[in-house]
């Protein structure tokens, strides 16, 4: 593989969406001062998936390290603010019908000890509580529907995500990208030739045209054209720990004077809907398993779920792959998004695992000199974020404490589960030390302890059986905690007055 020290080095991206356009940001901004031209290809017919999406904290150090405002983009993609996701009805345990899950911040050091306190001995039987909400500042800001942005007086900054149309962050992310000498090319490729040693030699175009490139970077969806189709690396699916593959969405219009700043996930029979809220509208979505309900049950019980049962509102229907393939990187290809994997969307980590994917094939192809040196530390640490970030899911529908329909009963009984998710569910269970165990397996740079205990927390998962603490065992004042969150929450204002500032 050529260095672009020494000439002009090609990439082409082939298909844009959102994966193909952050690739084509990434790589134009850290290489502008390298001889590398970059080149974005998209069929004019074949559009992206354009729903209401979430987002992680890693979408705000994207646009920040590209030097884009929220007042650049927000308005723009009609995008809204998101303090984390609250999860509803997962659980049937009297208590616990809701829970909220943060985004770990600096201010929660003042009051997440007492979470992790009161969970552990919560799990030793005591009686404590360990209800997850109270104990996190952005838990109360999206119940009061308050933005994460602190006034000036307040020191602490909030982590956060964002809520946008997918379809208007592609064209965002394409416009800027071509302001940054990234070329943009409208045709259709209708076959793909390899040369001898196995590479991708050149994309052949439906007018004739042959296009050539020393990295190829495959953004085609679930098509995965260039990596699983030309190529033939195999995909490994997580269907035996993940049972959802389809969704059913559909809009609806903003029917409040207030705008949630969190997405909500409420589980369905048959598996979740989101709730995302957008300046424009409300992104609606029903994540469910196809071999426990059909596509026309899953519609019907949406729009019940909505309150639109008679509704003419059009829906979409759509298809999942959740997996990944078996190598992120082969030969001169770099798969991103959809043609690298997806584990389903309930934590949001899609475009999470594109940046990861992204900035860390950047790192690896720089650190031999723009070679393949490192191709195999790469796929080995980009295909364990795919398995942490699938353990993590998972844990929702095994931990899940409803028992009303197969689905949850399937869920709750799965036992294909790795060694790792199997050693969380012992080591919780047991009473054991979480936070000892997730550093042991070095597990917390995808999750973190914060993250684990409330999801299985959130949830109710602790001896009904409680006995008084022993004397002499400290008990953290919840009192004074509630007053401490509901004071710095003094600081943070109404979200929809803050959207319409920018």
């Amino acid at each position: 593989m050529p260095n672009p020290d020494d000439g002009a080095f090609k990439i082409v991206i082939l298909g844009g969406g959102t994966a193909g356009w952050m690739a084509a940001n990434l790589m134009a901004a850290r290489w502008r001062e390298r001889n590398i031209e970059i080149t974005v290809i998209e069929a004019p017919d074949i559009g992206i998936i354009g729903v209401g999406e979430g987002s992680t904290p890693q979408l705000k150090a994207f646009f920040d390290g590209l030097g884009i405002a929220e007042s650049d983009w927000m308005p723009k993609c009609n995008a809204t603010y998101k303090n984390g996701i609250s999860f509803h009805r997962w659980s049937e345990r009297p208590g616990y019908g809701r829970y909220f899950h943060p985004f770990p911040a600096p201010i929660d050091a003042h009051t997440s000890p007492a979470f992790y306190y009161h969970s552990h001995y919560r799990r030793q039987g005591m009686d404590f509580d360990a209800a997850p909400d109270r104990f996190f500042l952005s838990a109360y800001l999206a119940n009061n529907q308050l933005a994460p942005k602190p006034n000036h007086n307040f020191p602490f900054e909030m982590a956060y995500g964002y809520h946008f149309d997918a379809q208007c962050v592609g064209v965002f992310l394409r416009d800027h990208a071509k302001s940054n000498n990234v070329a943009h090319l409208e045709t259709k490729i209708v076959s793909v030739s390899l040369a001898d040693n196995g590479d991708i030699a050149r994309l052949n175009t439906e007018d004739g045209r042959a296009i050539t490139a020393d990295l190829f970077v495959d953004s085609t969806g679930f098509r995965s054209l260039l990596m699983q189709d030309a190529l033939g690396v195999n995909f490994l699916s997580f269907a035996d720990n993940l049972f959802n593959d389809a969704a059913v969405v559909m809009p609806t219009a903003v029917s409040s004077n207030r705008t949630n700043s969190q997405t909500i996930s409420t589980a369905l029979n048959n598996g979740w809907v989101w709730d995302i809220p957008l300046t424009n509208r409300t992104g609606n979505g029903y994540v469910y398993s196809s071999s426990h309900t059909s596509s026309n049950d899953a519609e019907r019980e949406m729009r019940e779920h909505l309150g639109l049962l008679d509704s003419d509102v059009d829906v979409r229907h759509l298809k999942m792959k959740v997996g990944q393939v078996e190598k992120h990187w082969h030969k001169n290809c770099l798969a991103v998004g959809l043609s690298q994997g997806f584990i389903e969307p309930l934590e949001a980590t899609a475009l999470h695992l594109v940046i990861a994917t992204i900035e860390c094939f950047m790192t690896a192809f720089e650190k031999d000199n723009f070679t393949n040196k490192n191709q195999d530390a790469f796929n080995a640490d980009i295909r364990a974020r795919f398995e942490g970030v699938r353990d993590y899911i998972v844990c929702h529908y095994r931990a899940n404490l409803r028992t009303d329909t197969e689905y949850w009963r399937d869920n709750a009984t799965n036992n294909n589960l790795s060694e790792s998710l199997q050693r969380i569910f012992e080591c919780w269970f047991s009473g054991g030390d979480m936070k000892a165990e997730i550093h042991d397996q070095n597990i917390d740079q995808y999750y973190s302890l914060t993250s684990w205990l409330c999801l299985l927390g959130g949830y109710g998962n602790y001896p009904q059986k409680l006995k008084a603490p022993p004397s002499g065992l400290q008990r953290f004042d919840l009192v004074v905690i509630d007053d401490f969150v509901s004071r710095c929450a003094l600081n943070f204002r109404d979200h929809k007055e803050v959207l319409g500032e920018l």
